[in-house]
């Protein structure tokens, strides 16, 4: 249903095409279904355990497997909750022109990739999802052929299409060594096995792959160039999943069954993690237009979740699934704002802006609340989500990693208040501010993401216990394995 939704919202878009004036609502319709169906998803998981689907009742290894665990349950209510949001906020944030040339089937195609890539058990139908997202934001990105749109459309294709040529490349390897591409199949193979140069080879690949699509140093370049040249309501879209899957993949593959050469694999993931923490944060610092200052911070933020793989703990998996959980709803959130003081404005440049503070004081409040929670600032989510990943740092006796950390978290907050003090508090300067409204689509999503990082703050305690859960399970994989191939597979 995570996939089979998104498409029937497609159909349904589609069959009603002419109808222009129902896509937002029809759209809107198929996102708060599917986040329906994605709490109904998590409670059952969290009481009955792992959900396993084979398709066409074919068993794994030999089939398709679908599978929902603690983790990926937790990314499919994320993304609904992101899905209903960018619906609501596009109704009048995007124009008339640009929802007639399918945005509404668009975004829902990204969707069903997205979540064809949380449920799958199979590494090849992973890359095809992969293509399905990237196919559909492919279109989003250049959605109003503007020349900047163009421009930063062919980085954006061209690192994800050669990101793809790596995962192609470590997928041939891997099934030609071991004969399968069923990840529990993997994870019971490899459980017992010294490391070999071919599986290495593999592990490289889809290491490369994924730190492409996941924007981390030094790979990172494409998602500043591109970000920040499609309407603001698919920079969000963007902002909140797309590096995210490339996060959950590594995750994913790096604790179930690429698990050899530990010495290795887990210090480079510290060090990448902390040079993208600190390249994100210090470029984000020298900008001046919201958008690019923001896409950066996407950069650094990738970093903090990296770090929780390098640490290798259930406190260090747990810290990275809580902070990609609030990251994704606060960076979100921090773009669609960035949409209002454009509305107000009628740009995006720092210093063209100044004085919402007096004039739109609502405005001013609904950035604080995303803005420092990227920061760390207390109560908010991201406080505890950093508090957990550095805790577990000094646990691990991973203390450059820790510090590196802290001080990433300062330069963020320098960047959240210049913009605070750039668009609010400095006077107005040159023509002033617009006086356009803002419509209550565009107003809604904001206050509801909101508060929900200020929810995930004031009650972090069974939201980390939700994300020790997923974390204790990605660590221990018997579950999944036993899940997917059943007990005769597991030796006692």
């Amino acid at each position: 249903m995570p996939v089979l939704l998104p498409l029937m919202t497609i159909i349904f878009l589609l069959l009603n095409f002419r109808q222009r004036a129902w896509q937002p609502w029809i759209g809107l319709t198929g996102a708060l279904l599917q986040l329906a169906l994605s709490v109904i998803l998590a409670i059952q998981v969290n009481r009955n355990g792992i959900m396993v689907l084979h398709t066409g009742g074919w068993e794994a290894p030999v089939g398709i497997t679908l599978v929902v665990d603690g983790f990926s349950s937790i990314m499919l209510v994320l993304t609904s909750i992101i899905a209903v949001s960018i619906s609501i906020y596009s109704i009048d944030a995007v124009d008339r022109q640009r929802q007639s040339f399918f945005y509404f089937p668009m975004v829902h195609g990204l969707l069903m990739g997205v979540n064809g890539a949380f449920i799958t058990g199979d590494i090849f139908n992973l890359y095809v999802w992969f293509e399905v997202m990237l196919m559909s934001s492919f279109v989003l990105i250049t959605l109003g052929s503007e020349k900047k749109q163009l421009t930063g459309a062919v980085k954006y294709v061209t690192l994800n299409l050669v990101s793809s040529m790596f995962f192609l490349a470590g997928i041939g390897l891997l099934y030609g060594k071991t004969g399968t591409l069923n990840m529990a199949d993997l994870a019971l193979r490899f459980s017992g096995s010294e490391s070999n140069i071919l599986i290495n080879t593999s592990a490289v690949l889809f290491f490369v792959a994924f730190s492409i699509k996941a924007a981390v140093f030094p790979f990172f370049f494409w998602l500043p160039a591109s970000y920040h040249t499609p309407p603001i309501a698919v920079t969000a879209l963007f902002a909140g999943l797309l590096t995210k899957v490339g996060v959950y993949s590594m995750i994913r593959f790096y604790t179930l069954f690429f698990v050899q050469n530990q010495l290795f694999w887990h210090p480079l993931f510290l060090w990448i993690g902390g040079f993208t923490m600190v390249v994100g944060v210090l470029t984000a610092a020298s900008q001046y237009d919201i958008r690019k200052i923001l896409s950066f911070h996407i950069i650094s933020q990738i970093g903090y979740m990296v770090m929780g793989l390098g640490i290798y703990t259930v406190a260090g998996i747990a810290g990275a699934i809580f902070y990609m959980a609030h990251n994704i709803v606060a960076k979100t959130n921090t773009f669609l704002v960035a949409g209002l003081i454009n509305r107000v404005t009628g740009c995006y440049d720092l210093k063209s802006i100044g004085g919402l503070y007096k004039v739109r004081p609502l405005l001013a409040v609904l950035f604080i609340i995303p803005a420092f929670g990227l920061a760390g600032i207390p109560p908010l989510s991201g406080f505890f989500g950093k508090l957990i990943l550095i805790s577990a740092g000094f646990s691990a006796g991973e203390y450059v990693i820790s510090f590196i950390a802290l001080a990433v978290g300062l330069f963020t907050l320098f960047s959240m208040v210049k913009i605070w003090n750039e668009a609010f508090w400095k006077p107005v300067s040159g023509e002033g501010n617009k006086t356009d409204r803002l419509p209550a689509s565009m107003i809604i999503p904001v206050v509801m993401l909101g508060m929900l990082t200020l929810l995930m703050g004031l009650a972090v305690k069974p939201m980390l216990e939700i994300a020790e859960n997923a974390a204790a399970s990605l660590l221990d994989p018997a579950s999944y394995i036993r899940a997917v191939l059943g007990s005769t597979h597991i030796n006692p």
